[in-house]
């Protein structure tokens, strides 16, 4: 019963449970994967594991890259029967809700990327999130969370959870006195941002991993705004990280996906949810994911340039009020920053005078970035908190975790710098020399 030569590939190998006697023996161990072909990058640097690691160059035609497997069934065997029998049909093509060999690729290379044994790729970042969080709690459990959370996590936990009998307590991820008095006997999961929405804090993961480690409770981390690159969250001791892919790590504007990597027994425990929920990512998304992926290096070296000097020209423009990016000396987190981050980061939030009115005719005025929601491609991105990201929160819950009136969200892209700052400045000339007040 041999499970060589997958796809016609002499070094495609998936784990041969019932040869290696993992089924009987008390102590096994899972492997890692499951991955197409086991293909590590060629080097350490991180641009080499951005291109190569996963990568599966087509042994029967010599085309250089993942082919696109637009295949929804697999011909079975006694192979995938006994898989399926013997609970490990995630480590065969059975159906492509279950696994698909462009989904292996790619998960093999954000593997590669996170320092993951595992991971599995989503239909969106909320299927991750979703799929993950239920996966890892029981009926009654309690959950701690931040208090500024992606609206999405934060309805799934206010509005979904209490149908499942759950509940969650929502805290100041800055506050780790209240963080830890949260914990109840029946909490069994914290979950945090690595750098919030949209005030760009960073949070201190050691802290957080230290406290769920000590009160026996796992630690989920959404690092969508702080991928490998820049940050690898899983060496911190965070038990599974998540993203949304849709973002940096596609970084094009044109899919939506999501992750989850972590150690194999928990990613397991993950994929049923995901076979439950029916999040799975299509063949052609899982190109569009691994073609991303291999500029992310390079990508973020671009956003980081141009974020940090249109950070700094804000920061002295006399009609911003506040400029949140984390490399700036003036933010908060500016030591946790350097601590924590390998590099810099492509989103500025900033507070402007005039309030939401003076904020909408700024989006208006400016000719680069498009007004959209999202963040991480390469064109830059604006939106306004209040009507988009955290339209669904009251103004007292907006002002309570720190969303100011006049507040703005910009994903910076890959532009020039110089570009970027001659059109705000001239937006803003534009705007505050209008007839209409600017503190309207």
């Amino acid at each position: 019963m041999s499970n060589k030569n997958i796809l016609g590939d002499p070094s495609s190998i998936a784990p041969d449970y019932l040869n290696d006697g993992w089924l009987n023996e008390l102590g096994r161990t899972r492997g890692a994967g499951p991955f197409l072909a086991n293909h590590p990058a060629p080097g350490r640097g991180m641009s080499t594991t951005c291109v190569h690691a996963g990568t599966h160059d087509d042994p029967r035609t010599g085309a250089v890259g993942t082919p696109i497997y637009q295949a929804s069934t697999f011909v079975l065997n006694d192979n995938q029967y006994q898989s399926v029998e013997d609970g490990f049909a995630r480590d065969r093509f059975i159906y492509s809700r279950y696994g698909n060999p462009s989904q292996w690729a790619v998960q093999e290379k954000l593997a590669a990327l996170e320092g993951a044994e595992s991971a599995i790729v989503f239909s969106s970042g909320m299927a991750a999130i979703t799929s993950t969080v239920m996966a890892l709690v029981d009926k009654g459990a309690h959950v701690v969370a931040s208090s500024d959370l992606y609206g999405g996590t934060f309805n799934l936990f206010n509005q979904e959870f209490p149908t499942f009998g759950m509940s969650c307590t929502m805290v100041d991820s800055y506050d780790f006195d209240a963080i830890e008095a949260a914990i109840q006997p029946n909490t069994q999961l914290m979950y945090f941002e690595a750098i919030t929405n949209p005030l760009l804090k960073v949070i201190d993961i050691p802290r957080l991993v230290e406290i769920a480690k000590r009160r026996n409770v796992r630690l989920v981390v959404d690092a969508t705004f702080a991928p490998p690159v820049a940050m690898r969250t899983l060496e911190h001791g965070v038990d599974v990280v998540v993203h949304s892919a849709s973002k940096y790590l596609n970084g094009h504007s044109d899919l939506i996906a999501g992750v989850a990597a972590g150690p194999r027994k928990l990613i397991d425990m993950i994929w049923p949810r995901l076979l439950n929920y029916g999040g799975s990512l299509d063949p052609h998304a899982c190109f569009l994911l691994e073609r991303g992926l291999k500029t992310l290096d390079v990508r973020m070296r671009a956003h980081e340039e141009s974020a940090t000097a249109l950070a700094k020209f804000l920061e002295t423009h006399p009609r911003v009020k506040k400029v949140f990016y984390p490399f700036l000396e003036s933010h908060p987190d500016y030591d946790t920053a350097k601590r924590l981050l390998k590099n810099g980061m492509g989103n500025i939030t900033f507070v402007i005078e005039g309030g939401d009115k003076a904020a909408l005719r700024l989006v208006d005025a400016l000719r680069i970035p498009k007004q959209a929601t999202s963040l991480g491609g390469v064109e830059s991105l604006i939106s306004l908190p209040f009507n988009t990201s955290q339209a669904t929160f009251t103004t007292r819950q907006r002002a309570d975790i720190g969303i100011d009136p006049g507040c703005v969200r910009l994903s910076v892209g890959i532009e020039d710098a110089d570009d970027l700052i001659a059109d705000f400045d001239r937006a803003f000339a534009t705007i505050y020399s209008s007839k209409e007040p600017a503190h309207a």
